[in-house]
């Protein structure tokens, strides 16, 4: 039985999830379940991280450098991959950011466009 949370929750948009894996780390290092639950909860539950999507999006970012990984152990005491920004990668993160702050806001200006319809 799925609750009402459940059936609200958002479908990542394309492209969104690289931003939302970049700004997450932007805290400080993060394994990829950690980064799925922080988006999760940052967004009210909204947002549902499927793993995968996850680790395909986590190797892309390594391999393009805007995230380094080494292993460690989680607090679970398991072996896990965590990421971290590089330099690159917050730069990357300022210019998708910037980018989707202005594609919101013309979206907004569109779905605005409503209340001044007769």
């Amino acid at each position: 039985m799925s609750t009402q949370k459940e059936k609200e929750r958002l479908e990542i948009l394309q492209g969104t999830l690289d931003l939302l894996i970049l700004r997450t780390l932007i805290f400080g290092p993060q394994h990829g379940q950690g980064i799925a639950r922080a988006i999760q909860q940052t967004s009210d539950d909204a947002l549902l991280v499927e793993h995968g999507a996850l680790y395909p999006a986590l190797q892309r970012l390594e391999d393009r450098g805007w995230i380094g990984a080494e292993w460690g152990t989680s607090t679970h005491n398991r072996k896990a991959r965590f990421y971290k920004l590089t330099a690159n990668g917050r730069k990357q993160l300022l210019k998708e950011t910037t980018k989707w702050r202005r594609f919101a806001a013309a979206i907004g200006r569109i779905l605005g466009a409503e209340a001044h319809e007769g």
